[in-house]
């Protein structure tokens, strides 16, 4: 939940609350949460401090309790004592101070609290940096005004109840506590609590200017999980790298294994809400289990969850779960995730809760235009003592024949979804990277060359051996298309999908589904063993049938006295060398040329960087002067920062990928794939690197008025025929030599094309096509006119709905955005704006219009409602400069509708 929210609504028109962390404030014999906000207006930053009574969700829910402005005055550094610093994943203690007053607080470990301290940085850098100009916080006056004295605050609040843990970043199944506490700590006037005495000699230090701040922040230690320490300074970088480093070489000296009882289900609940116990599933253990990672897929089937609206069923479903969960043992909720009806949900043990840190979630949709998220997965990583964790739940596009898209759906989501690192400054994770992945869900494998009485035959005789093998993901593993490095345990039992709704019976439907294992349970790493794999036919409420599977997995535990030896002697070594060596490295090359770079067609070359120094370095890719980034928007180095141990080399992919915001200067020559990149070595030299290409140019990514002067190619076109085009209004009725066409070739081409075969296709434009089949028909387009475009229906649906959405001015120009939401609700307001378009856009529109009311005739084939082409095409059709909120999104629907009606003009 993100909490800023809540704030953002205290709050007045010009003031925006850029990032909230929930934390404890540390008082003498207590701690007390709060909710820290930090707040700008007018270039000027505050932290307001916030009481709640609950989780925040709206402005109800929290009351001002102080602001700290953040001034020249203000300081913040972290606390934590040595006995916090060795232990891995341990909560983040810091002291802000303002004046001559102090504030020690306790933040959840986690990158969130990373990401509010590193803003906090960047506000008091800005502040540092001009520092004649002393901010006057006029605007925060009003709210000094009304927060109530501490000699007043008598009025209650309640603390949340938490679980004995280190990290306090995932959620709990905990009532809040009736008890009630006051904050009974000395206020300065500015109502800022005065220091409380420390442990440490530093703790007894007075920080009241930058520069013992600066002596303080460089002297403090480090810890080996590098967790949300003094706001990324860039002191800290090379000396937290080579601790982690030289740690992780020598992890097992410090480590040990234990095993733990990991519960993974699946089950696709077909929109159904709960109609029965899930304990025949979520029970079936004779102990209870430490971990439930629980995945669904169609959770609502509704229009309005797949328009990525809230769903109720999305409570009915935690709640029977949470009833379901094995009764002998008690249960925390450390986190759920939804994408429309993709759900996972992760329960640890109580008593396990303490070592669960670096929690983290995110989500990655597959469906049309790898936007829609009926389609994809969800996925959270943590640290369970000393491993890394990451479970997925996904659902994988449909239908037997579509396992090439199935295969795609898997990549895209491995290499899409990446969690954010507690630094910030760290490349981002991706699935793979953890030591232990847990992969569940729907994913939608079918059975192959076989008929539906042979599959069935084969199930009677239990002869599941001989089934599994037209198993198309059994196949597709084979080989080595996907899952490559997974396991899945032995098959025996009968496939889980299609059922009769309610009961045991195979689908009786005029469709008559062949039964397959759509629902599957797979996991990668070592130390793992299965002790079940099984379906669970008591439960009826969809049409498939529930999986689990009881994984035993050997966790990584620490030994703390053997850690703190091993982390006390690498301190100790790399001080003594830290200041003996200059770094070095050599690279495999210097320049780069990247040939026949397409729209949308990713190219990558490798450089490689040999630390030939005596010490372990440290790279960035750096800003050149003037520029904000260290590359140009359609460069990428992956990783762009790292860290090489002596004598070691590593790898660094320089990615060039043109997306719809890069293309419209390319294709004119605006733009050449040029660029230099400035390679920084910490404590070391500079190397510059050459990158240069060139670009194919592309229907994708040209304005609608260029393309109608274009009778040829684009590629055959001159590169100053492109440019002179680029430059001209959509409006220019300058006389040309030839007629323009109405509406651009490749667009008519497209629209035919599928008019012609695929009116009654079943889920057009829900469905996503093939990314090899789409490079075709786009370099068809680009280069020549073919009789008919290469690819499935889908791949021409989806590449349409590609050139609509690079269009560089979309076929509703900018100018008309808000006359149309302005006049959404009359129909005949609408179609008058349409009339005023300038002549090349009114076309394309109403040749667009005219054919999406052509395969709403064909409805009951192709599945295809009012609301769905609506919510799609007007995404495309209607664009907005800035980003949309529900409102105007819903404006543009109503708008677009209009022209789907069968009596529209």
């Amino acid at each position: 939940m993100d909490q800023s929210v809540a704030i953002q609504e205290t709050l007045g028109k010009e003031e925006n609350c850029i990032v909230a962390v929930q934390c404890d404030i540390l008082l003498d014999d207590c701690s007390e949460s709060r909710l820290l906000g930090l707040v700008e207006c007018a270039k000027e930053h505050a932290i307001f401090i916030y009481t709640h009574r609950r989780m925040a969700i709206t402005a109800d829910d929290v009351s001002l309790e102080d602001i700290i402005p953040i001034t020249l005055d203000f300081a913040v550094v972290e606390v934590s004592s040595p006995e916090q610093l060795v232990v891995v994943g341990a909560d983040t203690r810091v002291r802000m101070s303002y004046k001559n007053e102090e504030l020690e607080l306790r933040l959840p470990f986690g990158s969130h609290s990373r990401l509010f301290l590193c803003e906090v940085n960047k506000a008091w850098s800005d502040v540092c940096r001009l520092p004649t100009q002393i901010p006057k916080f006029e605007w925060i006056k009003k709210y000094k005004k009304s927060i109530k004295r501490q000699e007043a605050m008598k009025q209650a609040i309640a603390p949340l109840e938490v679980l004995p843990t280190k990290n306090n970043q995932h959620q709990k199944i905990e009532k809040v506590s009736d008890k009630k506490g006051s904050l009974e700590k000395v206020k300065s006037s500015n109502s800022i609590s005065q220091k409380s005495k420390g442990n440490s000699s530093q703790d007894n230090q007075s920080i009241s200017s930058r520069e013992e701040r600066d002596d303080l922040v460089r002297s403090s230690s480090h810890t080996a999980s590098n967790k949300a320490q003094i706001l990324a300074m860039p002191q800290f970088g090379l000396r937290d790298n080579l601790i982690r480093c030289e740690l992780l070489k020598s992890e097992d000296s410090y480590t040990y294994l234990e095993n733990f009882r990991f519960f993974l289900g699946t089950y696709n609940v077909n929109g159904q809400t709960p109609k029965e116990s899930l304990r025949p599933w979520l029970s079936c253990t004779p102990e209870p289990p430490d971990i439930y990672c629980l995945g669904f897929q169609e959770l609502d089937l509704s229009k309005e969850a797949f328009f990525f609206s809230d769903t109720p069923k999305e409570l009915e479903w935690m709640k029977a779960v949470f009833e379901a969960l094995h009764e002998e043992a008690n249960y925390a909720l450390v986190k759920l995730i939804r994408l429309v009806g993709i759900m996972l949900i992760f329960y640890v043990k109580k008593e396990h809760a303490e070592f669960i840190s670096d929690v983290e979630a995110e989500t990655v949709g597959t469906g049309i235009m790898g936007r829609m998220g009926n389609k994809g997965a969800v996925a959270i990583r943590f640290r369970f003592h000393n491993s890394d964790i990451c479970v997925v739940n996904s659902h994988l596009a449909a239908h037997v024949e579509e396992y090439d898209r199935r295969n795609q759906d898997f990549k895209d989501i491995c290499s899409r979804l990446q969690f954010r690192q507690l630094d910030p400054t760290h490349p981002p994770l991706t699935i793979l990277k953890h030591n232990v992945v847990l992969w569940i869900g729907d994913l939608n494998y079918r059975l192959s060359d076989l008929d539906i009485d042979g599959v069935k035959d084969l199930i009677a005789k239990n002869d599941f051996e001989t089934l599994h093998s037209y198993d198309q993901l059994k196949r597709q593993i084979d080989v080595q298309a996907v899952f490559v490095g997974f396991e899945e345990g032995e098959i025996d039992f009968q496939p889980t999908y299609k059922y009769d709704t309610g009961s045991d019976k195979w689908d009786t439907s005029e469709k008559c589904r062949i039964p397959a294992w759509c629902d599957r349970i797979l996991w990668k790493g070592k130390n793992i063993q299965q002790e079940h794999y099984k379906s669970h036919m008591d439960v009826r409420t969809s049409d498939h049938k529930p999986v689990s599977s009881l994984l035993v997995i050997g966790i990584k535990r620490v030994n703390p006295e053997a850690y703190k030896k091993t982390f006390e002697e690498i301190v100790r070594n790399i001080d003594k060398m830290e200041n003996e060596c200059i770094p070095s490295l050599s690279l495999s090359k210097r320049e780069f040329h990247f040939k026949d770079v397409k729209f949308m067609q990713h190219h990558a070359e490798t450089l490689n960087l040999f630390n030939d120094g005596q010490v372990p370095c440290q790279f960035e890719f750096i800003q050149k002067p003037n520029e904000s980034t260290y590359s140009k928007p359609w460069l990428t180095a992956n990783p762009p920062k790292g860290f090489i141990a002596q004598g070691a080399s590593m790898d660094v992919d320089l990615e060039v990928f043109v997306n719809r915001s890069m293309a419209p200067d390319l294709n004119c020559g605006k733009q050449e794939i040029e660029d230099i990149l400035v390679l920084h070595l910490e404590r070391g030299k500079d190397y510059f690197i050459s990158v240069t290409g060139n670009y194919l140019p592309s229907c994708y990514g040209t304005s609608i008025y260029s393309l109608c002067h274009m009778k040829e190619p684009i590629q055959d076109m001159p590169k100053e025929t492109l440019l002179e085009l680029a430059e001209k209004s959509p409006n220019d009725d300058t006389a040309t030599d030839e007629k323009p066409l109405d509406i651009p070739k490749e667009l008519w081409m497209m629209v035919d094309h599928l008019f012609r075969n695929a009116v009654n296709q079943e889920d057009i434009f829900q469905q996503p096509g093939l990314r090899t089949e789409f490079a075709e028909i786009r370099d068809c387009l680009d280069s020549g006119m073919p009789d008919s475009l290469p690819g499935s229906n889908h791949s021409v649906a989806e590449a349409l709905l590609l050139f609509l959405d690079a269009l560089p001015e979309p076929v509703i120009p900018f100018s008309f955005y808000q006359q149309c939401l302005e006049c959404s609700s009359s129909a005949g307001q609408c179609e008058k704006i349409i009339s005023m378009l300038p002549q090349f856009h009114k076309n394309v529109f109403n040749y667009l219009a005219a054919f999406l009311r052509e395969l709403l005739k064909n409805s009951a084939n192709n599945r295809l409602e009012v609301a769905i082409l609506a919510t799609i095409f007007a995404s495309l059709l209607l664009r907005s400069t800035k980003k949309q909120d529900l409102a105007e999104k819903r404006k543009t629907q109503e708008f677009f509708q209009h022209f789907l009606t069968q009596h529209s003009s």
